[in-house]
């Protein structure tokens, strides 16, 4: 528990009475934060780009998640969906996305203070203030947000009283170049190339039957598609498999004995058979430089070893993890960490170098504050390019920032978590994906 001091403030101006609290994105963090104004009769409407709430997790919704159900839902949801009559699922399994989103996340859409607020297939295309760039300071903190959103061809602008970000950031991955930047050739191969977590056994299955697959990156991501590429290999005659990785081991793919979540070590357990075998072909420090076409398939230039080498591949999968997409919020005065682009209060707490899943410190709006009072980045998002998130953790920063947004100091300042022991920390490898919580 902390209890953190902090300056006066301008809490409220009566010129934002009656606006709504303003919540980019519709999945588990932005609807557990919804969850929590309900319950604290604080108006409210979300936006989410997607045709249907959890848009993004829709698309991997064929993966296990690696925390069981007690840790993948939000209190003050959990509250509102009991006085339905909602079953909560039994602890200690591990769903998949799809039952989170079937059991758990569309119930809670369901509900009427939710659903009557809730508006799809709008994107948030930038923030602001009403009437202020970000280089006028006088009246900002009582002057409204002004959100510029795209429906269709449409465009329009809304104004609101504070802004949850929590748009997550599974729509923007990591360069597959060593270097943070697209890799030279790509726009000429970019048909070969996956976004992470394919339905490789599914709705996707013919793109990887019979190919080359070569995935790239060390995280948890990249772990689940190699594992279902190795059942596809024996499955289908020609299914070959090969994971490129840019340091010498996975460090966060190792299935170490301390995890406190069974399904996350036994992933990297399950990873290190398959190397073993060899049924996935490792190729370790190797630095991408460019990517070439190569008749119907792609070659994969880099350095390894300080020699240039070139891998053949008929697909291409960017497991490399995931960034903010910030370009919505150049309007907007943000405090971020130069290294890891989350929240500079929050970027030592999370700094992948030192610390894994299990081992972040319990914290709230304090450390989510940008010097733009009441906006506020929260769950994947807020990491950054961290790879360490849990949802547990985004539901303890929502329930903090809603708290605030209601003047409740008290109740903003008092953070706890407890999160299982991961038993995985790198030291040296930042390439990595969080998924799944």
């Amino acid at each position: 528990m902390t209890l953190i001091d902090l300056t006066p403030t301008v809490r409220r101006s009566s010129r934002l009475d009656g606006l709504p609290v303003a919540i980019i994105g519709a999945g588990p963090i932005g609807l557990a934060a919804a969850a929590n104004l309900v319950e604290r009769g604080v108006d409210f409407v979300i936006y989410e780009r997607g045709d249907s709430i959890a848009s993004s997790m829709r698309s991997w919704r064929h993966i296990r998640l690696f925390s069981p159900w007690e840790h993948l839902i939000d209190p003050a949801a959990r509250r509102l969906l009991a006085a339905t009559g909602w079953q909560e699922p039994p602890v200690g399994v591990a769903p998949y996305a799809a039952g989170i989103i079937d059991d758990y996340l569309a119930p809670l859409a369901a509900l009427e203070p939710i659903a009557s607020r809730t508006r799809t297939s709008v994107s948030v295309e930038s923030v602001s203030r009403e009437g202020m760039d970000r280089t006028r300071s006088t009246g900002r903190a009582t002057t409204p947000f002004v959100l510029r959103l795209r429906e269709g061809a449409e465009l329009s602008e809304v104004t609101v009283r504070a802004v949850i970000d929590a748009s997550g950031t599974y729509e923007n991955p990591n360069s597959l170049g060593s270097n943070g930047l697209i890799p030279l050739g790509y726009a000429e191969v970019s048909d070969h190339v996956s976004h992470a977590l394919p339905d490789v056994l599914g709705t996707e299955r013919a793109r990887f039957a019979g190919k080359h697959t070569v995935v790239v990156g060390a995280g948890h991501s990249a772990a689940n598609t190699l594992i279902d590429l190795a059942k596809l290999a024996r499955e289908e005659s020609g299914t070959t498999v090969s994971w490129l990785i840019r340091n010498s081991s996975a460090v966060r793919v190792s299935g170490s004995a301390d995890d406190e979540l069974p399904g996350r070590a036994s992933l990297g357990q399950r990873v290190e058979r398959l190397v073993a075998s060899g049924a996935i072909e490792r190729i370790d420090r190797f630095e991408i430089v460019r990517l070439e076409a190569s008749g119907a398939a792609v070659d994969i230039v880099g350095s390894r070893a300080g020699v240039i080498e070139a891998i053949h591949a008929d697909v291409v999968v960017n497991a490399t993890g995931f960034r903010p997409n910030l370009d919505m919020l150049r309007e907007i005065r943000l405090e971020l960490d130069d290294i890891v682009e989350a929240p500079r209060r929050l970027a030592p707490l999370i700094d992948p170098n030192l610390h894994s899943c299990g081992t972040v410190a319990p914290h709230g709006f304090a450390e989510l504050r940008q010097p733009e009072p009441d906006f506020f980045i929260a769950g994947m998002k807020s990491y950054g390019r961290a790879p360490t998130f849990l949802l547990a953790t985004g539901y303890e920063q929502v329930r903090s920032i809603t708290a605030w947004l209601d003047d409740d100091l008290a109740a903003a300042s008092n953070v706890e978590l407890v999160l299982p022991a991961t038993g995985v920390c790198s030291t040296d490898d930042a390439s990595g994906s969080s998924c799944c919580s």
